[in-house]
């Protein structure tokens, strides 16, 4: 006599049917994302693809068709949902990897500019309405644009005032210290300018803003791009701005490193350029002041499309594409990574570092950094001998170690962080086809890059800052180092190495004693204060 099989409930069959469905939608949907996504190489999709297809199939004949009994019942819909969580987290993931691509990619066009009406902070006066019958200082020609429209704000407010123009930002300084004028108008991108003269570096303790009036302007960054990022050697500027927040905001830049990468020969050379750099300004349509010589890093205030230019003349290459990103960009990109790893050499350490005097230093050998000690270590100049120098070999160095965790398995383990981190971190004018192309590279060829770097050198001097209107510490590059700077690039990118091109001996001079600095600070000449917008970033990010 044949054993009699029970029929299932029809809220079991249901249920079983609907879970089938899900399965397949989500086994349809990851499908179709992998596919669309295009990181994967292509002999690998196929076989990938097949595989979930397969294993969805074999799942679907379990469920529907050997659940006779309760413990089977029970074991394949704790399998199915199972499977259904991990499918859904899958098109989760390769969802917001592609979210996060298109973000950094799809460039506004736009920067946020941000003009202020400052007063002294002993005045009465709280906002623009109190200005009435006034004097208020402007620039005659620098940001004009902006001084208008917050004069005009000013008028809105019912306030009639005079304005007293003035030729450079150290002369509207002095007019409202001493006191030629109630109030100033000037762009935010220049206060780190002010903090940096001798006696208004404590500019921000004695003023206060009554009024802010923010628009903003396009930003065309075309690339020049290559055919085929991962058979044709490209150069990248990496940009960084000297900002906390938002990537927006009109800014100097800070960082000013060309990445020249070749893909056949595995080679990346990191050629730094220091901020300070006294260089001509060179723009498209005459935005900056063309022509006129002063630092490199005031270039940012244009755009990185005007600092782009500006190395291109220097060092006499193509820039194939940009990269910008600040100082929030780095903390929460490294703090993502579980943070980098760097070797400190011998007679480098550094007790504590004074860009950033509330965060402890680095010892020789290996130091692991954390996303705040890695941006102090990128930006320390103050605490070494060779100063400039040594912070652009500092940048390198973390960079790379960026690089290598990045490449490594360890990113699995913070991958949902490091795509929120990346996020809004940085933007490029790389499409987001060439990025999925040589990530699809990176994992189909596993090159061993090989990492170089090259520091153009040059020695400090005073000279007049176009942006200014005065006399600024600055460097004067040797043109012996620009032209080797250049002809390394151009090694990298013919095949060879840029040790091909001989050069002086990289050798850092070592570090200023703690004696040494305590009597800088003592001086005036370093601050053990952290530099602006730091310590407010790190209230409200804590």
């Amino acid at each position: 006599m044949s054993r009699e099989v029970k029929k299932k409930p029809i809220v079991l069959i249901i249920f079983f049917v609907i879970l089938s469905l899900i399965l397949v939608a989500l086994t349809a949907l990851l499908a179709y994302q992998v596919v669309k996504l295009k990181i994967l190489p292509d002999a690998m999709v196929v076989p990938i693809i097949l595989a979930i297809c397969l294993f969805t199939l074999i799942l679907l004949i379990l469920l529907n068709f050997f659940t006779h009994g309760i413990v089977s019942r029970i074991l394949y819909t704790i399998l199915v949902l199972a499977i259904c969580v991990v499918y859904g987290f899958g098109n989760y993931y390769v969802y917001t990897t592609s979210k996060t691509l298109t973000k950094v990619t799809t460039q506004t066009g736009v920067v946020k500019n941000t003009i202020s009406v400052i007063v002294l902070s002993s005045s009465d006066k709280e906002s623009v309405k109190d200005l009435k019958n006034s004097k208020v200082g402007t620039l005659k020609n620098i940001s004009a644009e902006g001084t208008k429209k917050c004069l005009k704000d000013i008028k809105k407010n019912k306030a009639t005032v005079e304005n007293k123009k003035y030729d450079n930002v150290p002369g509207l300084v002095k007019a409202l210290y001493d006191q030629e004028v109630d109030a100033i108008i000037l762009n935010e991108a220049y206060r780190s300018n002010v903090l940096e003269l001798e006696n208004y570096n404590s500019f921000n303790e004695q003023t206060k803003v009554i009024h802010q009036t923010v628009y903003y302007t396009n930003d065309t960054n075309e690339a020049l791009a290559v055919s085929d990022i991962t058979t044709n050697p490209f150069n990248i500027l990496i940009s960084g701005n000297d900002s906390f927040g938002k990537l927006d905001e009109v800014s100097r830049s800070d960082v000013d490193m060309v990445v020249t990468i070749n893909p056949v020969t595995s080679t990346v050379l990191m050629t730094s350029i220091p901020r300070d750099s006294y260089v001509q300004e060179v723009c498209d349509d005459y935005v900056c002041n063309y022509g006129a010589t002063d630092k490199l890093t005031h270039t940012g205030i244009y755009g990185v499309d005007t600092t782009r230019d500006t190395i291109e003349n220097l060092l006499d290459i193509d820039i194939n594409y940009t990269y910008r990103v600040n100082f929030t960009s780095m903390i929460n990109i490294v703090d993502a990574l579980g943070g980098v790893d760097i070797d400190v050499a011998e007679g480098m350490a550094v007790s504590k570092f004074y860009s950033d005097s509330t965060l402890e230093g680095v010892h020789e050998g290996t130091n692991h950094l954390n996303g705040k000690r890695a941006l102090a270590y990128s930006r320390e100049r103050k605490a070494y001998l060779d100063g400039d120098n040594q912070r652009a070999r500092n940048q390198q160095q973390v960079l790379q170690a960026m690089v290598k965790k990045a490449t490594s398995p360890e990113l699995l383990k913070n991958y949902a962080s490091i795509l929120e981190a990346i996020s809004g971190a940085f933007d490029t004018n790389m499409t987001s086809d060439e990025i999925t192309s040589f990530i699809k590279y990176q994992i189909q060829a596993m090159p061993g890059w090989k990492f170089e770097q090259y520091v153009v050198k040059g020695y400090g001097d005073m000279a007049v800052s176009a942006e200014l209107g005065s006399e600024v510490s600055v460097i004067r590059l040797y043109e012996d180092s620009i032209r080797i700077a250049s002809e390394k690039i151009q090694a990298v990118l013919d095949g060879e190495s840029s040790d091909s091109i001989e050069a002086e001996e990289d050798v850092p001079s070592g570090t200023l004693s703690e004696e040494e600095i305590e009597a800088q600070i003592q001086q005036g000449l370093m601050t053990e204060m952290p530099e602006e917008g730091m310590e407010e970033y790190y209230q409200t990010n804590n």
